[in-house]
């Protein structure tokens, strides 16, 4: 199957989305590499032989035997990479990876033959990132090509066919339930690490929550801010829908065996904007409670005016989320229908959100890489 992409643009991406960070984390031909997508296929059982790749990436261009380099250069290289050794030239402010097609076939994506996604809201910035990349394109021209239908509904699109790829959350075990009374077959890894955060208003002295007091709220046991060392008033827990991925999260990583309150309507909002707001203006007051996850609290801005609250003394934070300190912890996981070929450009994608390369991205996005 293939083994290597082959991209447009992909400096110009890297310099204008990380441009702040860039120059202090890697050097530019490190980011070049990084979306040089080589051996990008992940091993297989299969009796098909996979194809020698042909390319390597910017980095290991410059330090192949085979490649020879001029010293007339001033600032950057332009590596060409081939089996049979070229040269490299330089040009004074550009750096490029250029692939020659050789025994090995290069897959480049392009609108016509790009894979349907979809998934969860707070992994769609991890999807546009993506498709800037492969196709080349703004992340708003990216964005404007993806609908996700939230985590739940998003395995319903793969499993009738209208989607190609996940990228989400974990859905509802009754979805599990549907994919095997159907015998539909999936491949589901996880790519990222997330944490369920809780957010209060700022204007709550609330600053930390035990797990048990967190579940005692849920459940409907704790009704007031002082039993758990704040103001004398009405505690006002909100909650997702059922079939929300945050739901999910909740009830698989929180409250497990215990039954969460049923809650008034007024309570349940349908989607994660809805929630941060409820819980930022509810009766104008710092009464209300709610629950993310980390990347759309702190990479999506959305907890702007509320406060972060430490559980069982632990801030979640990449690091205690990464280590396994932070105690509320799921995954992000890139989905597909098991009966995908080796050389569809939806298990290309798959592949590569798994691998090394795909890890750098999900970190220089802001997720919590698995890895």
């Amino acid at each position: 199957m293939p083994k290597a992409f082959g991209l447009k643009k992909v400096e110009d991406y890297v310099m204008k989305r990380f441009r702040k960070t860039l120059a202090a984390c890697i050097a530019v031909t490190t980011a070049i590499s990084l979306f040089t997508m080589t051996g990008c296929a992940k091993e297989t059982t299969s009796t098909t032989t996979a194809p020698t790749s042909a390319t390597t990436s910017a980095t290991e261009a410059t330090t192949t035997t085979e490649a020879t380099t001029t010293t007339e250069a001033t600032t950057t290289t332009e590596a060409t990479t081939t089996t049979e050794a070229t040269t490299t030239t330089t040009e004074e402010t550009t750096t490029e990876a250029t692939t020659t097609e050789t025994s090995s076939k290069l897959f480049e994506f392009t609108r016509a033959n790009y894979p349907v996604l979809d998934g969860s809201t707070s992994t769609k910035p991890m999807a546009t990132a993506i498709t800037s990349v492969l196709l080349g394109i703004s992340r708003e021209q990216a964005d404007g090509m993806l609908t996700f239908h939230k985590t739940t509904e998003s395995f319903r699109y793969l499993m009738r066919g209208e989607a190609n790829l996940l990228i989400c959350a974990q859905p509802a075990d009754s979805i599990f339930d549907m994919m095997k009374e159907e015998k539909f077959e999936y491949e589901m890894e996880p790519f990222a690490s997330e944490a369920l955060v809780f957010v209060v208003n700022a204007s709550n002295p609330i600053e930390s929550l035990t797990t048990e007091q967190i579940q005692q709220i849920y459940t409907g046991k704790i009704t007031n801010w002082k039993e758990v060392g704040g103001e004398d008033r009405k505690i006002v827990p909100v909650q997702r829908n059922k079939e929300a991925g945050s739901q999910v999260m909740m009830e698989k990583t929180v409250m497990k065996d215990l039954k969460m309150m049923e809650p008034p309507k007024e309570l349940v909002v349908g989607d994660m904007g809805g929630l941060i707001e409820a819980v930022k203006s509810f009766d104008n007051s710092a009464d209300a409670i709610g629950y993310t996850p980390y990347y759309y609290a702190t990479n999506m801005k959305m907890a702007d005016g509320l406060k972060i609250v430490k559980v069982d003394g632990v801030m979640p934070e990449k690091s205690t989320i990464q280590k396994g300190e932070y105690p509320f912890r799921t995954s992000y996981y890139v989905v597909m229908n098991k009966k995908a070929k080796e050389d569809s450009p939806e298990r290309i994608l798959y592949n590569w959100v798994l691998s090394e390369d795909g890890q750098k991205l999900t970190e220089m996005e802001g997720y919590v890489p698995v890895k």
